[in-house]
């Protein structure tokens, strides 16, 4: 009634087209191996640039963005150093074991993290109806040998089963799945449950963005319909295969000055068995957030 016009381009619309929207990628990401991530020679980020620059700040975050891990050195081995290096990125993400934890193989909750045993690669609070976005490692000390930590990018295994079997890509991207946290340690109790498939995709253009894969943490299997039961075993049995190949495995060792972020959504980490006295400190990161930093300093996240 008023006469305006609003005139769109021919490139604007087709890139906001339903069918534009289908050939573009949320979150560009580089899928490693092993060999591959070590080839990259990813470059880890110091502390002080970290903290004092928006260049090394941005540099941190591309390389976490692309890869789903990345590193700070010349930390401080405090846990107080490290809630400022996380608070620099993100907001703390507090759960049931508290805003920064703290943790040696004393037992203290009811978690495998909390022992001197190896632990095959997983990711974190699976029984989250939401899994905690990113993770932050910082050893303290180590007075003993073993415990490297182990990273698998997740999104590369599940790249192989979607080439080598896309019925199965599928089946355990639409199947929901149960994952429990039982606990009743000194004065912790929680009980937790979080359900989602392990395989978790944008239904617009397929596009991979959470794996939920934690065999400690599994609960039993009654949201998976009878006719089903055998294909998903199946299934879940490639992705296995993939998560378990040596070429995929990147082995780390954390030592007191060198902090590691990982991608929860995307990478899974593990440990191997060690002696001696370990003090590990931490935290989660909400997700949002670390995106929302990366955005504002001109990042596509």
């Amino acid at each position: 009634p008023d006469g305006h016009v609003t005139r769109y381009g021919l490139e604007c619309l087709v890139k906001n087209s339903y069918e534009g929207q289908k050939q573009q990628v949320m979150h560009p990401r580089i899928l490693w191996n092993a060999e591959i991530y070590r080839q990259a020679q990813v470059p880890s980020v110091d502390c002080r640039s970290f903290l004092e620059t928006d260049e090394g700040l941005k540099e941190f975050l591309q390389n976490f963005l692309l890869y789903g891990i990345a590193f700070v050195e010349n930390v401080t081995p405090t846990k107080e150093d490290t809630e400022i290096l996380a608070e620099r990125v993100s907001l703390i993400r507090e759960t049931i074991y508290g805003r920064m934890w703290y943790f040696t193989s004393d037992f203290s909750r009811g978690d495998t993290a909390y022992t001197k045993l190896a632990l095959d690669r997983h990711t974190d609070t699976t029984y989250f109806q939401e899994p905690c976005g990113i993770q932050v490692f910082h050893c303290l000390k180590h007075e003993g040998t073993g415990g490297r930590t182990l990273l698998v990018d997740g999104f590369y295994a599940a790249e192989q089963v979607l080439r080598q079997a896309p019925d199965q890509f599928e089946l355990l991207s639409k199947v929901p799945l149960k994952h429990e946290y039982v606990e009743n340690v000194g004065d912790c109790h929680n009980h937790m449950i979080g359900v989602g498939p392990v395989l978790n995709v944008y239904p617009w253009n397929n596009e991979l963005y959470l794996i939920r894969y934690n065999n400690y943490d599994r609960a039993v299997i009654n949201t998976v319909p009878y006719d089903v039961v055998h294909r998903w075993y199946a299934a879940h049995r490639t992705l296995t295969t993939e998560l378990r190949r040596p070429e995929n495995e990147l082995w780390v060792k954390l030592k007191p000055g060198k902090a590691l972020f990982i991608d929860n959504w995307r990478v899974l980490h593990g440990r191997e068995a060690f002696t001696g006295y370990r003090q590990l400190c931490g935290c989660y990161l909400t997700r949002d957030d670390v995106l929302n930093t990366a955005r504002l300093l001109g990042l596509q996240a």
